[in-house]
């Protein structure tokens, strides 16, 4: 008796351009008033905040680059393509209003696999309450890619920036260091099954599923309770480097100070390897670094015990000598760099 013949996934080749995009509307919620045409049209048509600044922001996760579809699920990617955009409007204290989504597709993805990169998406951008008001879809000789831009908004008095830190400012990162960096690592390692440790789960969530820190970003910006934020996406090393350079100014970072993650101290001692150099340099951890004047610092700190689901630490501070330093067991040596992509 002859095997029954393997069911064939449905493609998004086999739907259309027009299919894949009638399947996607009816996926997306109708979008709110101050978007009076969204979906469907040549251009979406967004009516501008009362009093506020647009703020613009675009990213870009292409497969092989930023992900691989072995390692991660797409409904992970979904959801990471718009947060990291999300953490850029965090960083600047904007309110997110609008997203547009564009998908470079290869044409023998599965239609399931369509479908969980949109519920990633879908999922984050009902819990950051972004509208989805339209985008692009086209085919892709090769990898995946998904291309975000978001619209925000701001007050002009309240829009946080890099080159506003001042000597003697103190700097503040909120949450945990090094996470995603050992997330990637432990993806890396096929030998480590991050599934028996909870701390390497958690590295790994991290990696696939950053979480922006949207509320600390506008509670700061709305309060003024900072001269200046930057999100870590390449690093503390290189966010810290963003502002002295954007500032004019120098920093020394303490080492003893870092709030390195759990999962990345495990991980050092596993691999033999150093923590530190990972929550300086290793990028992806999407939290927030602030300069914060002393004569802000009570105002701020109420902010920290407020919001405290997320913790802050002090890990260095503003100086007007040019210079980034890493203090280290008494030591002072050159801060470095975080990652670099080219």
């Amino acid at each position: 008796m002859s095997a029954a013949p393997r069911a064939v996934a449905a493609t998004i080749a086999a739907l259309g351009e027009h299919g894949l995009l009638k399947r996607l509307r009816a996926r997306v919620p109708p979008p709110p008033a101050w978007i009076p045409i969204g979906i469907g049209d040549d251009a979406a048509v967004i009516e501008p905040a009362r009093g506020e600044l647009d703020v613009l922001t675009t990213d870009s996760l292409i497969e092989g680059v930023h992900f691989r579809r072995d390692w991660t699920a797409l409904d992970a990617v979904g959801y990471k393509a718009l947060a990291v955009n999300v953490s850029d409007l965090a960083a600047m204290g904007a309110a997110p209003r609008a997203a547009l989504l564009s998908l470079a597709l290869p044409p023998d993805l599965a239609l399931d696999a369509f479908d969980a990169l949109l519920d990633g998406f879908l999922r984050l951008a009902t819990q950051m309450n972004v509208p989805l008001a339209g985008g692009n879809l086209s085919q892709s000789p090769g990898p995946l890619v998904v291309d975000v831009t978001l619209l925000g908004s701001a007050r002009r008095r309240r829009v946080l920036t890099r080159s506003a830190a001042r000597p003697g400012d103190e700097l503040y990162v909120t949450g945990s260091l090094g996470a995603a960096a050992t997330g990637l690592a432990i993806r890396r390692n096929a030998q480590i099954d991050a599934t028996v440790n909870a701390e390497f789960a958690a590295c790994v969530a991290r990696y696939e599923r950053p979480e922006p820190r949207l509320r600390w970003g506008l509670t700061v910006a709305r309060n003024r309770a900072a001269s200046a934020c930057v999100d870590l996406s390449d690093g503390l090393a290189d966010a810290v480097t963003q502002i002295a350079e954007a500032s004019g100014v120098g920093a020394v970072v303490v080492a003893a100070e870092l709030p390195i993650h759990a999962g990345t101290t495990q991980w050092a001692t596993l691999t033999g390897g150093q923590a530190v150099p990972l929550a300086m340099s290793g990028g992806e951890d999407y939290e927030l670094l602030f300069a914060v004047p002393k004569k802000r610092r009570s105002r701020f700190l109420a902010i920290a015990r407020a919001l405290k689901d997320v913790p802050v630490t002090r890990v260095g501070r503003v100086t007007a000598e040019p210079g980034l330093w890493l203090e280290r067991d008494g030591q002072i040596e050159p801060l470095g760099r975080g990652f670099v992509h080219f």
